[in-house]
């Protein structure tokens, strides 16, 4: 149990080092209009968001990490490392064979979305250098037209590489999960009954998943 205070946290007090600039102000907000995040800010305040950055980087790996185990994808994005020479970009990715991308243990499938992705990349199909620029929705719009890519993976993306502030990801199993936990008694949630949890957290949507996903597991998990 975390020591009592005789006065309440401020978000000043939480938000160290290279936070994104709009943190403290999203704690502030969040704490004043919200009982649930009123009590796990301060309780699990002192970490953050951080950009994952290289944006190709970000999305090979989410593509390698599905539907296995933390420690099986970094097994398998070691070997990939190996094989595109300690630097994995569109270009090495698409050097490489069917058959070297297979050895480093990529399935066929997954062979497939990972250079698809670097053709996207490297074609300059992708709006890469304007997503800054560009809505939450039309970056998603973009990135599910890539092979392997959802919806998920997507919002994935804005929220741990772009940092974007905003993000509900409604597909998330974790984050159902900590709202069944925190706002429901462990109830059963519907997406509609998350939703309007989560219409309590605008604009700070992004910072609220984050606290809601350490209230399960208060160590981050990278993506």
């Amino acid at each position: 149990m975390p020591p009592t205070r005789e006065k309440p946290i401020s978000a000043e007090a939480i938000i160290q080092d290279v936070a994104p600039e709009y943190w403290s102000q999203a704690c502030t907000e969040l704490m004043k209009h919200d009982r649930i995040l009123k009590k796990l800010i301060p309780k699990y305040g002192t970490g953050f968001l951080v950009t994952r950055g290289d944006a190709f980087i970000t999305l090979a790996r989410a593509i390698v990490g599905q539907q296995i185990s933390v420690a099986a994808a970094q097994s398998v994005w070691n070997k990939v490392l190996l094989v595109a020479k300690k630097k994995v970009s569109p270009k090495n990715i698409l050097a490489l064979s069917v058959e070297e991308l297979r050895a480093a243990g990529l399935s066929g499938r997954k062979v497939e979305y990972i250079r698809d992705l670097a053709e996207h990349f490297d074609s300059g199909l992708l709006h890469a250098r304007m997503w800054k620029d560009m809505d939450d929705e039309s970056v998603i719009k973009e990135l599910t037209a890539i092979r392997g890519i959802g919806r998920w993976t997507a919002e994935m993306f804005l929220i741990f590489n772009m940092v974007r502030p905003n993000i509900l990801p409604l597909d998330d199993v974790g984050l159902i999960r900590a709202i069944s936990l925190n706002y429901f008694s462990g109830e059963p949630v519907s997406r509609h009954e998350a939703r309007e949890v989560a219409a309590n957290w605008a604009p700070w949507r992004t910072v609220a998943t984050w606290y809601m996903w350490r209230s399960i597991d208060p160590i981050p998990v990278e993506y």
